[in-house]
């Protein structure tokens, strides 16, 4: 027992003189002799803090726990924590389980913390200002936050038993950590007690105050002092650089609480801001030497205080009220009349709600957005603070603090976003700490953390709404989730706009602010809002928004477009019917192989903008726009149908409003027939390929600031990097560029052994408009002179990361190729090394430069070629009777066109017959059929283009409706003479407008038959009004649906047994004779046409097609009057003498309006049939004439023609 006697004296003796060192440290005062009684002091303080818990009786001293200065606490405690020296083990324990299930309780230090109670930060104006509370020794000043605050602590030394301290958030390092002081402080010193005065104080009550306040003139009292119940406390404000606060002070007893006998003060002495931290509802005080005032913006006036006032409690016994020498009427006691907002008068209808003005007392469970002021009440409501400057109370709330909301308002379904009951304060109300957290701060996200300044700016500058607040906060919170930190760090992107300096995320929320906020919306009044009845703030009335717009990533946007597509994929709304039901299994398949949505930005609600960085792409040679999650192709244009040309644009922020996003739809599909179009088994693969089309002149581009990237912060393709300090450069005219595919190059000597793979790249040919130019600051130096010897043109090749600039390059464009930090010559140097010198010879050039990865592409100005002729812009053109020749004296042809319709190729017969599983082996491609639209040309021919592999898959774009410029197609004549054109490696595109969003088909021309005889261009579609004269052919076929074999009874006929098909479909056709008075022509109807052409009702045409299923072909051919049949069966056969007797007639030969395409197609380069002699018998007498061909025409639809009756046609006569 004496060994732990000696050593706990031991123990005690050195926690006593650590005690000592760090009371002559942090706490004496500083150049002053040691204070033993200072120390005994303190040491006191602490020991009878440590044994009033009933738990320490083994040790007087608490020797586990250490001093901590300020400083320490700055320098050392980099986590939360907290100390309780008056605690107990179990006490402690009881109050971690109090904090519930869920978060992190602050861990608990063996800490004593001793400093001075002061409400001034040193000199520090602005916290004076602010009223803020700090705790101070010699070695720092802390701020912190207390409960309950008495104004007797001031100055005074405390020991501290029971507080926590929160360090800075690593995310936000400029804000300082703070205390906050849990139990009520212990004196070092006792605290010295008022006297009681000699004499009451003679006070005022409110009602007396606001008599004479009203009748200042008359009544003059020198200084009042004022007592009364508080019964409301406003917000402190604090406006250009002053703060104030309003209280409102009403009766003791409850009936002299009412309105008419309540008066208010205004305090606006820096010194006394600290009392806002003191002042509590239905607490009574009393305030001295008051004298009047008038407030700014207001024609009334209203009591303050004065630099010698003072605030104390109301104590009984302590004043005496005043007796005024005049007595007031009833009528007095009336309140002073309030001026009201004009403007607050306007309504809107019944879409105006009013909000409700409670009391609510709550535990915060969540923090929506600490630096919007956006927290969850009790798991159930969203509280806002934003209308309040709260920049001490925001530090302290988190999860688990408790708070009291004084005239706060409730507003329910507000719309922009919240699916919550908002509370939220105006300047009127005010909000009271009741308890702190025990939890520890969360880490809360960095779009939470930073942007303070800004929402402010949103609410005092930018006078928002609470609806509008609200989404725009929730806008924020989506524009910082799409580009930080992958474009812009957030304190960058969430920084305070300023003249010169707009904020990036003001920008992009600014489009739209004329539309969202009305006009003539009042402007907000502090004194306004706290002082005039009835009351009036930007809570008191609100309509519920409809949510603007958002703002989607790109891979939301990407996946939203591809669940519409396939939502609406349907196969039978794809095709038609009566379309699909005579179609073989490969021809419908083919058709749904590919089909393409385009979404307008109007479909979606809420609307959707369109944000991201423009990039060019290193691997795709497109151009991109890209944020935090995905990347998204785009296609921009300008008005003029002009192609994005100038690199400069990579980088920058894009946001759009109106534009399109387009999803190609490719499907792999083995449905047997029509029959089976509903059932998704049969879809093996399905793909879809999004994109977004836009104009420029409906886009808002905004360079990104810089620095753009953070360290830890990925970067965007370096397509157009700042320009070099030391390089060259040199500028060309370019005149042509290649298709974007995969190529092999020559492997130079020296080069790896391993056979080089294909790579994406393209090629370009140019013309050198001058010599190399070198860096010179910050422009470039003169060019060097042109050998003039020398061709100047050069043919450029892009490979691997240089297709970046594929999407930039166009003919007749001028562009400055850079080579940065280079001094030896680079673009003279290679020649035609590594190549054969024919290909260049055949090009038209005598050198090659290969385009290296860090070089990089600028557009030409205007200065930098002034000595150059005027540049062609126009794109080349064909002529269009070279295009339509069999002419091969150039075979590329270049032409703009309409893209009338896509599909995939149709593989040969050989190929369609094989099986099932091994369709994947078919070579495929892709038909464009364009109408070449010309000068001078009334009627677009159409054409045929095939891309194969290895420009596969197209270029995005070339989707119906669209018109595109092609460059150097090969063109070819088929076998059967039919011009067409196919993609080479020579070829380029370039879109010069976008489908249409609203799709009105044309009506086709009506013409005269003997129009189609003229020469020139005639329609190749039309309508014609006629009479059937003669039915030429009839035939009836059931073909196997894979294979086109003839079926009998719905067989296939094949003697093999190979097919795998087991249906059946129908294929008929009939060839008719018509004229119109002009001239003749014939007409083939085909499938569901034929009905008509027979005028059979669908159900009688139904049976017929049933009975022909027996036979599987029946088929006549007429000449003139009689007739010859070529079917199978019997002549007597029943289906036979009804097709035989219908096509004779009247029911069939009948006038009737045919719309018809030309079967003989604008491409067609065969020779035109040659008029033939004919003779005709005319009485006795025969006739020898020249008779022209009939043309021969293929119906598109068939209607009866509506003759006028006999009346009519009488009168018309």
């Amino acid at each position: 027992m004496a060994v732990c006697r000696v050593q706990a004296s031991a123990s005690e003796q050195a926690w006593l003189e650590a005690a000592h060192t760090f009371i002559q440290a942090a706490i004496f005062p500083v150049g002053k002799e040691p204070d033993t009684q200072l120390a005994q002091s303190v040491i006191s303080c602490v020991k009878e803090t440590w044994l009033s818990q009933g738990e320490n009786q083994d040790h007087a001293l608490p020797l586990n726990y250490s001093f901590v200065s300020v400083q320490d606490l700055k320098t050392h405690q980099h986590l939360p924590c907290c100390s309780h020296l008056s605690w107990s083990s179990n006490a402690y324990q009881a109050w971690v389980q109090g904090a519930g299930p869920g978060g992190s309780v602050l861990p608990r230090k063996q800490l004593l913390l001793l400093g001075t109670l002061v409400n001034l930060s040193g000199d520090s104006e602005q916290k004076c200002r602010s009223g803020s509370l700090c705790v101070k020794d010699n070695t720092g000043i802390l701020d912190c936050e207390l409960i309950d605050l008495d104004l007797s602590w001031l100055g005074h030394l405390f020991l501290f038993p029971s507080w926590s301290y929160l360090p800075p958030a690593k995310k936000n390092p400029l804000r300082e950590g703070h205390l906050e002081l849990w139990g009520i402080p212990v004196p070092v010193f006792p605290l010295a007690v008022s006297p009681r005065p000699l004499t009451p104080i003679p006070v005022l009550s409110p009602e007396k105050a606001s008599f004479l306040l009203r009748y200042r003139k008359r009544h003059r009292v020198k200084e009042p002092n004022l007592a009364g119940k508080l019964v409301r406390l406003s917000a402190l404000v604090i406006a250009q650089n002053k703060g104030f606060f309003i209280m409102t002070l009403g009766g003791l007893s409850q009936a002299d609480s009412q309105a008419g006998s309540q008066v208010s003060i205004i305090v606006q002495i820096p010194a006394q801001m600290v009392w806002h931290r003191i002042l509590r509802p239905d607490r009574a005080y009393v305030l001295t030497k008051l004298r009047v005032t008038k407030t700014r913006g207001h024609h009334f006036y209203i009591w303050t205080t004065g630099p010698s006032s003072d605030l104390m409690p109301l104590r009984p016994g302590f004043v005496q009220e005043m007796e005024l020498d005049m007595p007031f009427l009833e009528a007095d006691r009336t309140p002073l009349p309030q001026p009201t907002d004009s403007k607050d008068s306007r309504t809107q209808g019944s879409l105006v709600r009013d909000s409700k003005i409670l009391h609510y007392l709550g535990t915060v469970t969540d923090v929506l957005n600490e630096s919007a002021s956006l927290y969850i009440l009790d798991g159930q409501l969203i509280l806002c603070l934003a209308y309040q400057q709260i920049h001490g109370l925001r530090r302290v709330i988190r999860p688990g603090v408790r708070l009291e909301l004084r005239d706060v308002h409730l507003l329910q379904s507000v719309g922009g976003g919240a699916t919550r009951p908002v509370l939220a304060l105006c300047l009127h109300g005010s909000v009271f700490l009741q308890s702190f957290s025990r939890l520890k701060p969360e880490t809360l996200p960095s779009y939470k953390v930073h942007g303070a300044s800004l929402y402010e700016q949103l609410v005092w500058e930018y006078q928002l709404g609470l609806p509008l607040y609200l989404w725009a906060t929730k806008a924020l919170k989506e524009l910082a989730y799409k580009l930080c930190p992958f474009v812009l760090r957030y304190q960058q992107f969430l920084k305070h706009s300023s003249p010169g300096n707009p904020s990036v995320a003001l920008q992009l929320l600014a489009p739209s602010w004329d539309v969202l906020i009305p006009a003539g919306s009042p402007i907000r009044h502090a004194h306004s809002e706290i002082l005039e009845e009835p009351h009036n703030c930007p809570h008191q009335k609100y309509t519920q928004l409809q949510t603007p717009y958002s703002f989607p990533t790109l891979l939301a946007l990407a996946e939203e477009a591809q669940h519409r597509a396939w939502a609406t994929f349907d196969p039978k709304a794809l095709l038609p019917l009566s379309e699909a039901a005579h179609l073989t299994s490969c021809q419908l398949n083919r058709h749904l192989a590919w089909s393409w949505l385009c979404l307008p930005s109007c479909v979606f609600q809420p609307a959707q903008v369109l944000l991201g960085v423009l990039v060019a792409s290193s691997h795709k040679g497109c151009l991109q726009l890209q944020d935090q999650r995905a990347s998204l192709p785009c296609i921009p244009l300008t008005e003029t149908s002009q192609p994005l040309t100038d690199p400069k644009l990579i980088g920058c922020l894009v946001r759009v409003e109106k534009f399109q996003l387009v999803v190609e739809r490719e499907v792999r599909s083995s449905f047997p027939s029509w029959k089976e179009l509903d059932m998704a088994d049969f879809i093996q693969k399905k793909q879809a390929r999004v994109y977004v089309q836009f104009f420029l002149a409906d886009a808002l581009i905004l360079p990104v600031p810089k620095p753009t990237f953070d360290s830890e912060s990925p970067k965007t393709d370096p397509s157009c990097p700042e320009g070099p300090h030391v390089g060259q450069s040199r500028l060309f005219l370019l005149s042509h560029k290649g298709a974007l595919m995969k190529r092999n190059f020559c492997v130079l000597p020296g080069a790896s052994l391993q056979p080089p793979k294909p790579s994406l790249s393209f090629c370009a040919s140019g013309t050198w408009l001058c010599g190399t130019q070198r860096k010179e600051g910050s422009g470039w130096g003169p060019p060097e002179s042109l050998v003039e010897d020398k061709d100047q043109k050069v043919s450029l090749i892009f490979p691997d990361s240089s297709v970046r600039w594929f999407p930039f390059l166009y003919p007749n464009q001028v562009y400055r190729l850079v080579a940065p930090g280079s001094s030896t010559p680079v673009f003279e140097t290679e020649g035609s090394s590594g190549m054969s010198q024919r290909p260049l010879e055949l090009a038209g050039t005598q050198s090659c430069l290969t385009v290296r990865e860090e070089w990089t592409l600028e557009l030409g100005s205007s200065q930098d070629i002034p000595n150059v002729l005027e540049i062609c812009r126009a794109l080349p053109e064909s002529n269009l009777t070279q295009l339509l020749s069999d002419n091969f004296s150039n075979s590329l042809v270049s032409f703009s066109a309409e893209i009338v319709s896509r599909i995939l190729c149709e593989p040969p017969l050989a190929l369609r017959r094989i099986k099932p599983e091994n369709a994947g082996a078919v070579k495929t491609g892709v038909k464009l059929t364009v109408a070449v639209g010309m000068d001078g040309c009334e009627y677009p021919p159409h054409l045929d283009i095939y891309i194969e592999k290895p420009h596969l898959p197209p270029q995005i774009g070339l989707l119906p409706g669209a018109r595109v410029h092609f460059s150097q197609l090969e063109k070819k004549i088929s076998r059967s003479n039919i011009v067409y054109c196919c993609f080479r490696p020579s070829t380029s595109i370039q879109v010069l407008s976008f489908p249409p969003e609203t799709k009105a088909r044309a009506s086709l021309p009506h013409i005269y038959l003997a129009e189609l005889l003229q020469g020139g261009r005639v329609p190749f579609q039309a309508t014609a009004s006629c009479h059937i004269v003669l039915v030429l052919s009839l035939q009836i076929l059931w073909v196997c649906a894979h294979c086109t074999s003839i079926s009998p009874q719905g067989r296939c006929s094949r003697q093999d047994y190979s097919c795998p098909a087991q249906s059946a479909i129908s294929q008929a056709s009939i060839r008719l004779l018509v004229e119109d008075g002009t001239a003749e022509a014939t007409v083939t109807c085909r499938n569901h046409h034929v009905a008509a052409a027979l005028g059979l009702r669908p159900s009688e045409w139904t049976s017929v097609l049933e009975c022909a299923r027996g036979p599987g072909r029946v088929a006549f051919q007429f000449k003139g009057s009689g007739t010859q049949t070529e079917s199978p069966s019997k002549t007597h056969d029943p289906l036979a003498l009804f097709l035989r007797t219908l096509c004779a007639s009247p029911s069939v030969l009948r006038p009737i309006k045919v719309s018809f395409a030309l079967e003989r197609r604008p491409s067609d380069v065969t020779p035109l049939e040659p008029a033939r002699l004919q003779q005709f018998q005319c009485g006795e007498l025969p006739l020898l004439t020249r008779v022209n061909p009939r043309p021969r025409l293929v119906c598109l639809a068939l209607q009866e023609l509506e003759l006028p009756s006999l009346p009519e046609a009488a009168a018309s006569s």
